[in-house]
């Protein structure tokens, strides 16, 4: 029974080039080839090998259950370098919802944000004389497969680097590529709400 066996919550910035899962037929980088988890926790939800940041490995399965469902509707945040510099119309489209593959996406927040300082991403980002790159935080409430990309390109702007900075009220913080840590009792407080 889940109640007899220790509740544990991990944080981890996922470094790109990782897939957010423990096993992989063609020998790709894992969290589990990177990083030392207990056998019984597991990712919630998903970061594309490609994708950085905020990644929760737990083993509390309602938790877990809640956070995917798509009713629940909490929200997730992005900073995302996107390729030109986004005009307020695409921004206000990104907010209005686009339609990718056929379905409209829920609406968003987004608005353009200064550089964030992360580390240096490796490898790193391809990088065009002449087009500039700007930073935009996106927030959304839904999860649909690479939804971040395909909403930036849809108004335009293809996404060039991608990194999750918040799940409802928790933030990826100071933390390192690579860093795990565990979450605090007000923090897994928190997610549950």
């Amino acid at each position: 029974m889940q109640n007899e066996k220790k509740l544990r919550y991990y944080l981890i910035n996922k470094p790109y080039g990782v897939l957010s899962q423990f096993t992989d037929s063609d020998n790709r980088k894992t969290l589990k080839s990177r990083f030392n988890f207990p056998e019984d926790v597991y990712p919630v939800g998903r970061l594309d090998m490609d994708s950085e940041g905020l990644l929760l490995v737990i083993n509390d399965k309602s938790l877990t259950e809640y956070l995917l469902n798509p009713k629940s509707r909490h929200e997730k945040e992005y900073f995302v370098q996107v390729e030109g510099i986004p005009t307020t119309e695409a921004l206000n489209r990104l907010c209005d919802g686009v339609v990718i593959e056929g379905i409209k996406t829920l609406p968003a927040k987004a608005k353009l944000i200064d550089e964030p300082g992360f580390e240096t991403r490796t490898p790193p980002i391809r990088e065009r004389k002449t087009i500039p790159t700007t930073w935009i935080s996106l927030t959304i409430t839904e999860g649909r497969n690479r939804q971040v990309r395909k909403m930036t390109a849809a108004v335009g702007h293809p996404t060039l680097r991608l990194v999750r900075v918040r799940i409802k009220k928790l933030t990826l913080g100071k933390m390192k590529i690579g860093e795990v840590r565990e979450l605090t009792k007000h923090e897994i407080e928190g997610l549950k709400k």
